[in-house]
Protein backbone atom coordinates (compact mmCIF):
# COMPACT_ATOMS: atom_id res chain seq x y z
CA UNK A 1 0.00 0.00 0.00
CA UNK A 2 1.00 3.70 -1.10
CA UNK A 3 2.06 5.67 2.17
CA UNK A 4 -0.48 8.41 2.64
CA UNK A 5 1.79 11.51 2.99
CA UNK A 6 0.86 14.96 3.95
CA UNK A 7 2.81 18.06 2.47
CA UNK A 8 3.97 20.94 4.37
CA UNK A 9 5.83 24.03 2.69
CA UNK A 10 5.50 27.31 2.31
CA UNK A 11 6.22 27.59 -1.54
CA UNK A 12 3.48 26.12 -3.91
CA UNK A 13 6.36 25.16 -6.49
CA UNK A 14 7.79 23.06 -3.75
CA UNK A 15 4.72 21.16 -3.36
CA UNK A 16 4.16 21.02 -6.62
CA UNK A 17 7.93 19.61 -7.40
CA UNK A 18 7.40 17.43 -4.72
CA UNK A 19 4.01 15.72 -6.12
CA UNK A 20 5.57 15.62 -9.62
CA UNK A 21 8.66 13.61 -8.54
CA UNK A 22 6.55 11.19 -6.02
CA UNK A 23 3.97 10.84 -8.77
CA UNK A 24 1.43 7.54 -8.24
CA UNK A 25 4.05 6.36 -5.73
CA UNK A 26 2.52 7.92 -2.68
CA UNK A 27 -0.84 8.89 -2.16
CA UNK A 28 -0.63 12.84 -1.11
CA UNK A 29 -3.57 13.11 1.03
CA UNK A 30 -3.10 17.23 1.32
CA UNK A 31 -0.89 19.96 1.58
CA UNK A 32 -0.68 23.64 3.93
CA UNK A 33 1.61 26.38 2.89
CA UNK A 34 1.35 27.81 6.98
CA UNK A 35 0.99 26.61 10.78
CA UNK A 36 -2.71 26.68 11.35
CA UNK A 37 -3.77 25.39 8.08
CA UNK A 38 -1.15 22.62 8.79
CA UNK A 39 -2.24 21.60 11.74
CA UNK A 40 -5.64 21.31 10.76
CA UNK A 41 -5.20 19.65 7.43
CA UNK A 42 -3.19 16.62 9.48
CA UNK A 43 -5.69 16.04 12.18
CA UNK A 44 -8.19 16.08 9.49
CA UNK A 45 -6.50 13.43 7.30
CA UNK A 46 -4.19 11.69 9.68
CA UNK A 47 -1.56 10.97 7.03
CA UNK A 48 0.96 8.55 7.36
CA UNK A 49 3.96 10.71 7.02
CA UNK A 50 4.38 14.56 7.17
CA UNK A 51 6.61 15.89 4.75
CA UNK A 52 7.06 18.90 7.00
CA UNK A 53 9.07 22.20 6.28
CA UNK A 54 11.10 23.46 8.78
CA UNK A 55 10.78 27.58 8.68
CA UNK A 56 7.10 28.36 7.78
CA UNK A 57 5.21 31.31 8.04
CA UNK A 58 3.69 31.77 11.51
CA UNK A 59 5.84 29.56 13.22
CA UNK A 60 7.79 26.79 12.33
CA UNK A 61 7.78 23.11 11.81
CA UNK A 62 8.08 22.31 14.92
CA UNK A 63 5.19 24.14 16.36
CA UNK A 64 3.34 21.85 14.08
CA UNK A 65 4.35 18.55 15.31
CA UNK A 66 4.84 19.66 18.76
CA UNK A 67 0.98 20.81 18.69
CA UNK A 68 -0.03 17.36 16.96
CA UNK A 69 2.49 14.78 18.23
CA UNK A 70 0.35 13.66 21.46
CA UNK A 71 -3.22 13.65 19.37
CA UNK A 72 -1.50 11.80 16.35
CA UNK A 73 1.09 9.31 18.11
CA UNK A 74 0.77 7.24 15.08
CA UNK A 75 1.97 9.53 12.67
CA UNK A 76 5.66 9.80 11.38
CA UNK A 77 7.53 13.23 10.23
CA UNK A 78 10.09 13.39 7.56
CA UNK A 79 11.47 17.38 7.65
CA UNK A 80 12.38 18.22 4.41
CA UNK A 81 14.12 21.83 4.39
CA UNK A 82 16.83 23.99 2.59
CA UNK A 83 18.42 24.44 5.72
CA UNK A 84 21.31 21.93 6.99
CA UNK A 85 22.14 24.12 9.91
CA UNK A 86 22.58 21.96 13.03
CA UNK A 87 20.22 23.48 15.24
CA UNK A 88 17.44 23.10 12.40
CA UNK A 89 18.16 20.06 12.42
CA UNK A 90 18.42 18.63 16.29
CA UNK A 91 15.16 21.10 17.23
CA UNK A 92 13.28 18.97 14.88
CA UNK A 93 14.21 15.73 15.30
CA UNK A 94 14.13 16.60 19.66
CA UNK A 95 10.51 17.34 19.15
CA UNK A 96 9.79 14.20 17.64
CA UNK A 97 10.83 14.33 13.58
CA UNK A 98 12.24 10.43 12.32
CA UNK A 99 14.42 11.99 10.03
CA UNK A 100 15.41 14.98 8.35
CA UNK A 101 16.84 15.34 4.79
CA UNK A 102 17.49 18.84 2.47
CA UNK A 103 15.57 19.65 -0.77
CA UNK A 104 19.28 18.72 -2.94
CA UNK A 105 17.86 15.21 -2.33
CA UNK A 106 16.65 13.39 -5.74
CA UNK A 107 13.16 12.60 -5.95
CA UNK A 108 14.01 8.57 -5.66
CA UNK A 109 15.88 9.15 -2.82
CA UNK A 110 12.71 11.16 -1.63
CA UNK A 111 10.59 7.74 -2.10
CA UNK A 112 12.54 5.73 -0.08
CA UNK A 113 12.94 7.97 2.78
CA UNK A 114 9.06 8.30 2.78
CA UNK A 115 9.20 4.32 2.43
CA UNK A 116 11.07 4.26 5.52
CA UNK A 117 9.93 6.55 7.46
CA UNK A 118 6.50 5.04 7.28
CA UNK A 119 7.89 1.64 8.01
CA UNK A 120 9.34 3.23 11.34
CA UNK A 121 12.61 3.79 10.21
CA UNK A 122 15.11 6.99 10.81
CA UNK A 123 16.33 9.10 7.74
CA UNK A 124 18.93 11.46 7.43
CA UNK A 125 20.84 13.33 4.70
CA UNK A 126 24.60 11.58 5.23
CA UNK A 127 26.38 15.06 6.57
CA UNK A 128 23.61 15.85 9.37
CA UNK A 129 23.64 12.38 11.06
CA UNK A 130 26.59 13.86 13.09
CA UNK A 131 24.70 16.24 14.16
CA UNK A 132 21.99 14.67 15.78
CA UNK A 133 24.47 11.82 17.34
CA UNK A 134 26.32 14.31 19.00
CA UNK A 135 23.71 16.03 20.27
CA UNK A 136 21.56 12.92 21.38
CA UNK A 137 25.49 11.29 22.65
CA UNK A 138 26.11 14.64 24.90
CA UNK A 139 22.78 14.58 26.40
CA UNK A 140 22.54 11.44 27.37
CA UNK A 141 26.08 10.28 28.20
CA UNK A 142 26.32 10.51 32.44
CA UNK A 143 29.31 8.29 32.50
CA UNK A 144 31.65 7.13 29.52
CA UNK A 145 32.29 3.65 29.53
CA UNK A 146 35.70 2.29 30.01
CA UNK A 147 37.40 2.17 26.34
CA UNK A 148 37.67 -1.52 26.86
CA UNK A 149 34.42 -2.10 27.36
CA UNK A 150 33.19 0.81 24.97
CA UNK A 151 32.77 -2.60 22.34
CA UNK A 152 29.97 -4.41 21.54
CA UNK A 153 31.09 -8.34 21.62
CA UNK A 154 28.59 -8.59 18.06
CA UNK A 155 30.89 -6.56 16.41
CA UNK A 156 32.80 -9.72 16.04
CA UNK A 157 29.83 -11.53 14.51
CA UNK A 158 30.17 -9.27 11.28
CA UNK A 159 32.82 -9.14 7.96
CA UNK A 160 34.68 -7.07 7.15
CA UNK A 161 32.18 -5.91 4.56
CA UNK A 162 29.28 -6.17 7.00
CA UNK A 163 30.90 -3.83 8.98
CA UNK A 164 31.76 -1.16 6.25
CA UNK A 165 27.56 -1.41 5.35
CA UNK A 166 26.66 -1.23 9.08
CA UNK A 167 29.09 2.62 9.84
CA UNK A 168 27.50 3.56 6.25
CA UNK A 169 23.84 2.62 7.31
CA UNK A 170 23.95 4.00 10.92
CA UNK A 171 25.84 7.49 9.73
CA UNK A 172 22.13 7.42 7.18
CA UNK A 173 23.12 6.73 3.82
CA UNK A 174 20.73 5.05 1.57
CA UNK A 175 21.00 1.28 0.21
CA UNK A 176 21.64 3.05 -3.10
CA UNK A 177 24.65 5.66 -1.90
CA UNK A 178 25.94 2.64 0.08
CA UNK A 179 26.50 0.41 -3.03
CA UNK A 180 27.70 3.40 -5.22
CA UNK A 181 30.51 3.84 -2.25
CA UNK A 182 31.06 0.09 -2.08
CA UNK A 183 30.91 -0.66 -5.76
CA UNK A 184 28.06 -3.25 -4.98
CA UNK A 185 24.78 -3.75 -6.28
CA UNK A 186 21.47 -2.39 -4.28
CA UNK A 187 20.46 -5.87 -3.53
CA UNK A 188 23.98 -6.82 -2.09
CA UNK A 189 23.61 -3.81 0.25
CA UNK A 190 20.12 -5.41 1.47
CA UNK A 191 21.24 -8.82 1.98
CA UNK A 192 24.48 -7.59 4.05
CA UNK A 193 22.32 -4.99 6.18
CA UNK A 194 19.51 -7.99 7.00
CA UNK A 195 22.51 -9.77 8.23
CA UNK A 196 24.06 -7.05 10.01
CA UNK A 197 20.50 -6.64 12.11
CA UNK A 198 20.21 -9.80 12.76
CA UNK A 199 23.71 -10.16 14.05
CA UNK A 200 23.74 -7.71 16.42
CA UNK A 201 19.87 -8.55 17.09
CA UNK A 202 18.71 -5.09 16.58
CA UNK A 203 15.30 -4.30 14.87
CA UNK A 204 15.53 -1.10 12.88
CA UNK A 205 18.22 1.47 11.10
CA UNK A 206 16.99 3.98 14.52
CA UNK A 207 18.71 0.89 16.65
CA UNK A 208 21.29 0.51 14.84
CA UNK A 209 22.51 4.22 14.64
CA UNK A 210 22.27 3.88 18.60
CA UNK A 211 24.37 1.05 18.65
CA UNK A 212 26.83 1.71 16.66
CA UNK A 213 26.97 5.77 18.81
CA UNK A 214 27.10 3.32 22.22
CA UNK A 215 29.96 1.85 20.87
CA UNK A 216 32.29 4.66 19.17
CA UNK A 217 31.90 3.25 15.44
CA UNK A 218 31.00 6.17 13.66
Amino acid sequence: MSPRVFLVDDHAMVRAGVRAELGDAVDVVGEAADVPSAIEGIRTTRPDVVLLDVHLPGGDGRAVLEALRGELPDVRWLALSVSDAAEDVIAVIRAGARGYVTKTISGPDLLDALRRVADGDVVFSPRLAGFVLDAFSSAEAAAPAPAEEATDPGLDLLSAREREVMQLLARGYTYREIGSRLFISVKTVESHASNVLRKLQLSNRNELTRWAATNRLL
